[in-house]
């Protein structure tokens, strides 16, 4: 039943300490519990980074400078068929404080401690260069 590939655009925001967000998604939504980063589907006429700027405002309540892209990937969920191009963008500079508007939990992580958490499985290959500490 897929109608294609959503295309998606994801944040790293990362800390001077080196430190991501992570947030846990709701328990009633697809995908229930895994951690992922903050961000979502590009609608129709934004670009990438107006879409993420955007869900930021929504997800966290911050007004975000969108950084450099980092990471680009096809993720397929057999569960539910759907295919995702995800495109992952470094945040380090953001107005407003964080606030958690729709995930179970965030939290800030080192890169290292990324995988003791229950990632999102279309995020194992961005959790792997971060871990390996490529910036």
């Amino acid at each position: 039943m897929s109608s294609g590939i959503i295309e998606v655009a994801v944040a790293i925001l990362r800390r001077a300490d080196s430190s991501v967000l992570l947030c846990q998604r709701p328990a009633h939504k697809s995908y229930p519990l895994k951690w992922e980063f903050p961000g979502g589907k590009i609608e129709f006429g934004e670009t990438a980074e107006q879409a993420l700027a955007r869900e930021l405002s929504e997800e966290l309540s911050i007004t975000a400078e969108i950084g450099a892209l980092f990471h680009e990937e096809i993720a397929h969920y057999p569960a539910d068929g759907k295919t995702y191009q995800v495109r992952y963008f470094f945040v380090e500079n953001w107005e407003g404080e964080i606030q958690n508007n729709v995930f179970a939990d965030h939290r800030w992580v080192p890169p290292k401690a990324i995988a003791e958490l229950d990632i999102l499985e279309g995020n194992w290959g961005v959790v792997g260069r971060l871990e390996g500490g490529i910036s």
